[in-house]
């Protein structure tokens, strides 16, 4: 597997090749039409999509001037991205942004032609068979799911002191699920931690979830970030304050709901480089030829007001190394 510093270098010789400026006049006619297959609504993705849009106006884009965006959802229906995957390719996008393995699964079977840039996977070799050279027409991030997996446990650890016993809560037919799995049991295992794993496939899975997790007595949930737990993060934020379970989140929105902790990659930087491999995919760089890279920012957010309700004292140390801390 390749290195973080073996990404940045790839990605640092990739950028020196495309000089500046000659786009604006070889493509002044061109208006790109970018599909984007999501598993949230433009509003609850509204941050990533700022980051996204901010990136291709940095680079000369004028939206609805030279690119027009067609956004799809699952809406919590991860069955629906092998038809939207499909719309998308017959409403002529010129490219596919899809966040997650199974939107760019669904993607890649859709079309073989149409470039495709994955915002985020947690197992890229689920559709790309080399991360230096991917070939095909897939290219994009990593989100190194799996590997925050057993961070999140230590900081649990860290954060309650009689923390002995932690729930996984995933959608059982997310197809990165095993190597989640495995690095949450090799993690709980050096901290001697019993694990708990709960299957959430529909909204009304999670309030039974939750009941479950109170009579197994769990110390703490550790929150999968998937189609159906982002669309319903209001939700399981709720659910976690009326059933006073500490639940660890992988994304930021879930702590912007009112969610207790989150560590996990910076998604809106994810979004914004995403942006400049659509560019260098509209000036002729074949995405097979991008390697997928991983994330170079993180971010640890704790609220505070949330661990007062769930009468958490968070230790000096803690808070000394998030990025933020919500009052």
């Amino acid at each position: 597997m390749i290195r973080r510093r073996e990404f940045i270098t790839l990605l640092r010789a990739a950028g020196a090749a495309w000089p500046v400026g000659a786009w604006g006049q070889q493509h002044h006619s061109k208006v790109w039409r970018i599909g984007m297959l999501e598993t949230t609504s433009e509003a609850q993705n509204a941050g990533n999509l700022v980051a996204f849009r901010e990136s291709l106006r940095g680079m000369g884009y004028i939206e609805h001037q030279n690119y027009v965006i067609t956004y799809r959802s699952a809406d919590v229906h991860s069955e629906r991205f092998a038809s939207l995957a499909a719309e998308l390719r017959r409403l002529g996008a010129d490219i596919i942004v899809a966040r997650g393995t199974p939107a760019t699964v669904a993607a890649k079977t859709a079309t073989h032609n149409v470039p495709i840039v994955m915002t985020s996977t947690a197992e890229p070799f689920a559709v790309v068979a080399s991360i230096a050279r991917p070939g095909g027409n897939v290219t994009g991030f990593s989100s190194l799911i799996s590997d925050l997996a057993s961070k999140r446990l230590e900081l649990l650890k860290d954060l309650l002191p009689q923390f002995g016993r932690v729930a996984i809560m995933n959608d059982g037919r997310n197809p990165t699920l095993p190597s989640t799995i495995h690095a949450v049991h090799a993690a709980a295992q050096a901290l001697k931690i019993e694990v708990k794993q709960y299957d959430v496939r529909k909204s009304e899975d999670f309030r039974a979830a939750f009941v479950t997790a109170q009579r197994d007595r769990v110390d703490a949930i550790s929150m999968g970030t998937e189609t159906i737990t982002q669309a319903n993060r209001k939700l399981i934020v709720e659910l976690a304050g009326e059933y006073r379970i500490p639940v660890m989140y992988s994304s930021r929105e879930f702590v912007d709901a009112g969610g207790l902790i989150v560590l996990g990659v910076n998604y809106q930087d994810l979004y914004r480089r995403s942006a400049i491999y659509v560019d260098k995919i509209f000036k002729g760089t074949k995405p097979g030829d991008l390697p997928i890279e991983q994330p170079t920012k993180f971010e640890l957010v704790i609220n505070l007001k949330t661990a007062r309700a769930l009468r958490i004292t968070v230790p000096p140390t803690l808070l000394a190394r998030a990025d933020e801390v919500i009052e």
